[in-house]
């Protein structure tokens, strides 16, 4: 089956307006038109959106009048989330799922719009996608075809989460990284990085076996998921590590999310008779894009390899501890070893 992509999911007739068009002209539009957004447009580039949620805000103000009679710009969402024409259907869906976001602008490769994808359309090509993938499947059952493992391959292509800890999966990772990483360089944001591994946990399992390490990894997850906030991310970046994206944070308030987790997970007090604590711990390595550096990095590859980084510091002096780590740092030696006691 082959990857569908957002071009063929969009709708192109997007209802537009400049940023100097009164809020007056984006309710007019949406009701004649029975739109739920409008994209705000300078020289053919979305730079902001207004949709019917914000309508609803200014309309229930008792001074609706005056507001209606102000430029779009002043109650556009701006920066817009944008998505190139080429991206897959997979990239879509996370996107939508991390900036939790109903409207998504599609721009083509000089960043001008070309259609609009909304949530419905996201989750429908996904019913669709799926239901054809399963019929298939069982159409290879019924043949007793060898394509039935490659069908069944196909239906995970669209997975976001990771069967096990029922998080983010790897690939669900990267591309949010991609988007979060671009959008900082382009709109001058900051976002911090938490790279997170389970300490002695090759001796839990060969002590405790791999089931009882499949339940502490299900445990820590979820102590995880509720230690942090709304906005964060959290993925498995493979065995027992895992990584966090914090938007808009730095690293001060990044290593306040570190030490919350790392206290979190020893307030579990799950036993391990193999660590020198008695009970699973975790460290943790947090850094930050700095804004003087993000020519420089200009991939978020190179921010994860910063958080590694400090991780392996974490564990070198000690383990059950976070370390931050900015990237002018690393050839200095300077960084930050904060331990958690329980």
């Amino acid at each position: 089956m082959k990857e569908i992509f957002v071009q063929s999911l969009m709708t192109k007739n997007v209802s537009c307006l400049p940023p100097d068009a009164k809020l007056r002209d984006a309710v007019q539009l949406m009701v004649e038109h029975r739109y739920s957004c409008v994209v705000v447009t300078q020289q053919q580039s979305p730079i902001g959106i207004v949709t019917e949620r914000d309508l609803v805000k200014v309309l229930m103000k008792e001074n609706h009048e005056k507001d209606l009679s102000q430029p779009i710009s002043n109650f556009m969402s701006s920066p817009v989330l944008t998505l190139d024409q080429a991206k897959s259907l997979f990239d879509a869906l996370v996107l939508n799922s991390a900036e939790k976001v109903r409207h998504i602008p599609v721009v083509d490769s000089d960043s001008e719009l070309v259609g609009l994808v909304t949530m419905t359309d996201l989750v429908n090509a996904h019913f669709k996608v799926t239901e054809m993938q399963s019929q298939l499947i069982e159409q290879a059952i019924s043949s007793k075809t060898q394509a039935l493992q490659e069908l069944n391959n196909e239906l995970q292509t669209l997975s976001m989460v990771d069967h096990l800890m029922q998080i983010g999966n790897r690939r669900a990772m990267e591309v949010d990284l991609s988007h979060t990483h671009s959008s900082a360089v382009r709109y001058n944001n900051i976002y911090s990085v938490l790279l997170l591994d389970i300490d002695y946990f090759k001796l839990y399992n060969d002590y405790y076996g791999h089931q009882i390490g499949d339940d502490a990894l299900k445990q820590v997850a979820e102590v995880m998921k509720q230690s942090i906030r709304s906005s964060d991310r959290l993925y498995r970046y493979g065995g027992e590590e895992l990584l966090m994206v914090l938007p808009h944070t730095n690293i001060e308030q990044a290593v306040i999310v570190a030490e919350k987790i790392i206290t979190a997970i020893q307030d579990c007090s799950i036993p391990h008779n193999k660590s020198p604590f008695g009970h699973l711990t975790i460290s943790c390595g947090c850094t930050s894009i700095n804004p003087n550096l993000k020519e420089t990095l200009s991939r978020w590859e190179q921010l994860v390899t910063v958080a590694d980084q400090a991780l392996y510091q974490a564990k070198s002096d000690g383990r059950n501890r976070s370390v931050n780590m900015l990237p002018l740092d690393i050839d200095k030696g300077d960084y930050s070893s904060n331990q958690f006691v329980a």
